[in-house]
């Protein structure tokens, strides 16, 4: 899952679960009634999801179907099913198509029947529970999940070390001792910790399910921002990171991805598919290691694992070649370890799968990062992620908190800039 916090207002907006009207534009996948020999598949992003769609066709042995892979940016992906899905026609639409995480949920609600069950596909046991909560809705499982988003504690080795660190002083802390370490790295080194967008959620949501929170109740039925602890502390470690230039403001995702690869920044906090773009720099191989997250202090429920973005592969119902499509993610991302080495290898995906930890794969070190073994790393920190319950409605609660942390920063108080997002929220998932 890549390029997923860092999208704009518009795109917010247009990911929320609303019919769009724009979205009238023919899809070049039309299915007809004669296509059941053909699979068609949505998805984005041309050197992860595409490529893995390409390798996994090696491992599918009904060679009489064809499998038609669709390169399409997210935001027209989601234009293209709230379009067709809320009118009812599903005529152009794939059979299978790749959501992510935070969406299906809505998706489910709102459509409930225009998606096919997968029970006879996925084995829920034999994923990480984070990864497999999200797929199912009334008892019933409907997605199969893909990449992996266990976050990790990327660092510069060459400049930790520069400032008097070692790796193994990062294995456990704290975001306070973070900030202490951050403020050594920038006195010693000049280079700023991180980078940061201000109108970001993407840190703030991976400290709140570190410690079990999220801006939704367990039952995704009342809006949690108010009184929700995990979510203002992580608003006031962020303002204490950008007061004291700790962080460097960015204005979009191009801006942390260079701050990253220019060598600005020493260390970066998200996702395990952040990886191929940490190794975008080639010049940097060796130079960087992997730790695990830190915890929020003094909260007995916070772990030092949490998830951002990831995505899943989902069936529409009804349409020609549904048969075949559920037998090609059964023998592919819903069950095949060789597929997952393969994949581990060719594009640093972080399986789903349990099993894929046991792997000789996953034993390996990666020279990149210096010989550590960051695929056995990323596995053991999923199982320690908590599940939460993401609900339908995160995309409308985030554009409602797209400013709380620049607030936070300007000297208001957070509880109160909390208390007056909660009232916003409350009003736009009522309408």
């Amino acid at each position: 899952m890549k390029k997923f916090f860092g999208m704009s207002m518009a795109l917010i907006a247009s990911l929320m679960l609303t019919a769009c009207g724009g979205g009238s534009e023919k899809s070049d996948a039309k299915k007809t009634s004669s296509d059941e020999n053909t699979v068609t598949v949505w998805a984005w992003d041309e050197s992860f999801n595409i490529k893995a769609l390409e390798e996994a066709k090696a491992f599918y042995d009904n060679k009489d179907v064809k499998l038609d892979i669709v390169n399409m940016s997210q935001e027209d992906i989601v234009q293209k099913l709230n379009t067709s899905l809320a009118s009812g026609n599903t005529d152009g639409l794939p059979n299978i198509v790749l959501i992510d995480d935070y969406q299906i949920q809505g998706y489910l609600t709102s459509y409930p029947d225009s998606f096919a069950p997968l029970d006879d596909v996925v084995n829920g046991d034999d994923f990480f529970p984070f990864k497999m909560s999200v797929n199912q809705m009334e008892g019933k499982t409907y997605g199969v999940p893909f990449d992996n988003a266990v976050t990790g504690f990327y660092f510069r080795r060459d400049y930790l070390e520069e400032a008097g660190y070692k790796p193994e002083d990062l294995q456990s802390l704290n975001w306070e001792e973070f900030i202490e370490i951050a403020r050594v790295v920038k006195e010693k080194t000049g280079h700023p910790m991180v980078s940061m967008n201000p109108n970001d959620l993407g840190l703030s949501a991976t400290i709140m399910q570190s410690a079990g929170q999220w801006y939704m109740d367990e039952d995704a039925k009342k809006v949690n921002i108010k009184g929700n602890k995990a979510l203002a502390y992580s608003l006031k470690i962020r303002a204490q990171m950008l007061k004291e230039g700790l962080a460097e403001p960015v204005a979009d995702w191009d801006g942390g991805v260079n701050a990253v690869q220019s060598g600005n920044v020493a260390s970066a906090i998200t996702g395990c598919w952040y990886s191929s773009t940490i190794q975008g720099s080639k010049d940097q191989s060796g130079k960087w290691g992997i730790a695990p997250i830190p915890v929020i202090k003094d909260d007995p429920n916070s772990r030092p694992a949490s998830t951002i973005g990831g995505s899943g592969w989902y069936v529409i119902k009804g349409l020609p070649g549904e048969k075949n499509a559920k037998d090609f993610l059964k023998q592919t991302f819903a069950s095949n370890l060789e597929l997952m080495d393969v994949l581990a290898k060719e594009i640093g995906l972080v399986s789903t799968l349990k099993e894929a930890s046991k792997s000789p794969v996953y034993q390996e070190g990666v020279d990149f990062y210096g010989g550590q073994k960051v695929f056995e790393d990323f596995s053991k920190w999923s199982e320690d992620v908590i599940t939460v319950n993401y609900g339908k409605d995160t995309y409308a609660i985030e554009s409602v908190l797209t400013e709380s942390l620049q607030q936070v920063v300007d000297g208001k108080d957070v509880e109160d800039v909390l208390a007056s997002a909660q009232k916003q929220a409350e009003e736009v998932i009522t309408q």
